[in-house]
């Protein structure tokens, strides 16, 4: 059974997630500060989290970074700050997703549904790749420095390196890459990809600036070069 962590400060929500997910199956924890989350993670590591920026104790940025210090598990941020800063701020910690307040709960199901898909396993049909000084191996779902020390990935980082390692050459369409990575709906959404490929270059480019291997077609897409 899939365990989602909830974290919210708001006493309605928590209640109201819980009972709307655990009717569809889910297994569901329940956090009302940064501190309880961290705990609550470590104590029983979930298979996601549902999280609030605007918490008591601690920025809902700064939990991301907690977590993912050691877990790519993915996270959705659920939050009433609608600003352009804050979303880029929240993915750039590591976030898998964004849903501003006030929000259906439809929606969020289809979010996690869509994240949850994007965290499966890869299929083993593509031998291990390189970028740059690193190797890239598919099937494990592992990226490893040549110095033998492991770079970590979250879910919606990893689907969209896939995609890209699994054309090699090609170039890749924005509108391509938002449909397969997150859903319909999403062609517009071409600041979701400036911002994941900033984050896999600075992980695996030499030159995040002057990138060697994950490249942008102006307009038109992205082309992983081998």
């Amino acid at each position: 059974m899939t365990r989602i962590l909830v974290v919210d400060d708001e006493p309605q929500i928590l209640r109201a997630l819980r009972i709307n997910l655990r009717v569809r199956g889910y297994d569901v924890d329940v956090a009302d500060s940064g501190a309880a989350a961290l705990r609550a993670a470590a104590g029983h590591p979930p298979d996601l989290v549902v999280l609030d920026l605007g918490l008591p104790d601690l920025d809902g940025t700064d939990v991301i970074r907690g977590l993912r210090g050691w877990t790519a598990v993915p996270i959705i941020v659920l939050s009433g700050r609608a600003g352009s800063e804050d979303k880029v701020a929240a993915l750039d910690a590591g976030a898998d997703d964004y849903v501003t307040k006030p929000f259906g709960v439809d929606e969020l199901l289809a979010r996690i549904r869509a994240v949850t898909r994007r965290s499966g396993p890869a299929t083993p049909d593509v031998p291990a790749l390189r970028v740059g000084r690193h190797t890239v191996d598919l099937a494990d779902r592992t990226v490893t420095r040549d110095d033998g020390t492991e770079v970590r990935l979250t879910p919606t980082q990893w689907a969209v390196l896939e995609k890209l390692l699994r054309n090699p050459g090609k170039l890749v369409s924005q509108r391509q890459l938002l449909h397969d990575v997150w859903g319909p709906g999403y062609d517009q959404e071409t600041n979701y990809l400036r911002q994941y490929l900033a984050q896999l270059r600075r992980k695996l480019e030499d030159d995040p600036a002057r990138p060697r291997h994950l490249i942008t077609e102006p307009g038109m897409g992205y082309r992983y070069r081998p």
